[in-house]
């Protein structure tokens, strides 16, 4: 089975593309609360995880950018909605680069960090997958965010207090 890299490329902008507009529609102050659930995160930093997660699996895995992260703090991260904009923009910019040589069977170009293998079990990973697993996220966590934003849309509706 092949797909081309445009192809997936359209599948990972519409998935950040879909983040982007929550956080632009909720503003800069309802993006960075959080649902009134605990352990919830903020929509930006969600989106500042998602950002993390796809500059890792793909820019450090498959096209070996040096990226350090910081994966908690993604999950405290706060800042503007013009902010988290041009970081999106960025690396969807990036990304044409950084698949343009992927050959999804091949191995991956780098290896994951120790404390990946054991929770995505991605021993012997090939490019192929690594992608898949990155839009994988992408897609996941866009969900998440629909529903985040809709419960501090009902929340500011109802009056009740986020964190």
């Amino acid at each position: 089975m092949q797909i081309s890299h445009d192809d997936l490329l359209m599948f990972i902008d519409r998935a950040l593309d879909g983040m982007l507009r929550i956080v632009e529609e909720l503003g800069d102050e309802r993006a960075n609360r959080c649902p009134a659930l605990p352990g919830a995160n903020s929509p930006y930093a969600i989106l500042t995880h998602c950002v993390g997660v796809t500059n890792y699996w793909i820019g450090v895995l498959l096209a070996q950018r040096y990226l350090p992260r910081d994966r908690d703090a993604e999950f405290r991260a706060q800042g503007t909605v013009d902010a988290i904009r041009r970081v999106v923009h960025t690396l969807q910019q990036q990304l044409r680069e950084d698949i343009s040589h992927v050959r999804g069977e091949q191995p991956l170009v780098s290896a994951p960090a120790a404390a990946y293998t054991p929770m995505h079990g991605c021993e012997g990973w090939t490019q192929g997958a690594a992608l898949l697993h990155a839009y994988e996220e992408l897609a996941q966590h866009h969900g998440q965010m629909e529903i985040t934003r809709d419960m501090l849309m009902r929340e500011s509706q109802a009056g009740s207090p986020a964190r």
